[in-house]
């Protein structure tokens, strides 16, 4: 099995727990519990500051000194409501206890105290259409560029509909050369409607020298170091994913792969 395909560590518990030196770069990090009603999870942000995703299901939460009540409304992440987020910098504690059974996203970046702990969503946040055709997707920006709330973390939902493409036309974000392209290290987190479905995720350099297909299923991670990563979605099952991208600037600047820039400019 490819490198860049993350399974589950299994159903309960920290199912997820890819950190930058596992994966084998500098910035992104991502872990994942799915907690039962009652059970609890804490840790330590340390240098990295996070993003705190309630994917599914409710939990009560305290970090950075402060008690933020119970966050989530969303039990089904295909409900497709904006999602209650919490950002916890860098050097800071935080704990959550399960009000439901819930899935509690961790993503993480390098931090440097630049910003205060805080609530993000759901106001705020709405779905938005992306595309067109079957190239259509439907979008939950978190913190993206436009948003001043972290140090260095990009995070977006996609919800890409049964026979559909996303994270297309094809493109990359592998060099540190602003405004042109920003070098973005980036992870999917992906889930399937209905869950036993699965959906196709190629990761692929210009020169060949990388190139991966995975299909993906319920509860995957993918890797994206460096080169186009495009997304299909079989007819039949809607596809989900949580994006957690970081580098050395919080910028997202892309450059397409050669083989769709006719498509781009027919439909621009």
């Amino acid at each position: 099995m490819t490198h860049l395909l993350r399974k589950p560590l299994g159903q309960h518990g920290k199912v997820h727990q890819i950190t930058a030196q596992d994966a084998g770069w500098r910035h992104v990090g991502f872990s994942l519990y799915r907690l039962r009603a009652g059970e609890s999870a804490a840790e330590a942000t340390g240098a990295t500051e996070v993003i705190l995703v309630m994917v599914e299901g409710k939990a009560a939460f305290t970090a950075a000194g402060q008690d933020w009540g119970v966050l989530g409304d969303r039990m089904d992440v295909f409900e497709k409501t904006p999602p209650h987020c919490l950002y916890v910098p860098n050097a800071q504690d935080w704990a959550a206890k399960a009000e439901t059974d819930c899935v509690i996203a961790v993503c993480a970046a390098p931090g440097r105290g630049g910003h205060p702990a805080r609530r993000i969503g759901p106001d705020g946040i709405a779905l938005t259409e992306r595309g067109k055709g079957t190239n259509t997707r439907h979008i939950n920006n978190i913190a993206m560029e436009a948003e001043d709330c972290c140090d260095s973390l990009l995070v977006t939902e996609v919800f890409t509909p049964a026979g559909h493409w996303s994270s297309y036309p094809s493109h990359r974000h592998d060099e540190d050369d602003f405004p042109r392209i920003t070098y973005l290290e980036e992870t999917y987190y992906h889930r399937l409607n209905p869950a036993q479905g699965w959906a196709v995720q190629r990761v692929y350099t210009d020169d060949g020298s990388l190139d991966e297909v995975m299909a993906v299923k319920d509860g995957d991670v993918v890797l994206v170091p460096r080169g186009h990563h495009p997304c299909g979605a079989p007819y039949g099952f809607e596809l989900y994913y949580l994006n957690v991208m970081a580098g050395p600037r919080r910028n997202w600047r892309f450059v397409p792969a050669p083989e769709v820039e006719e498509i781009i400019a027919r439909d621009a």
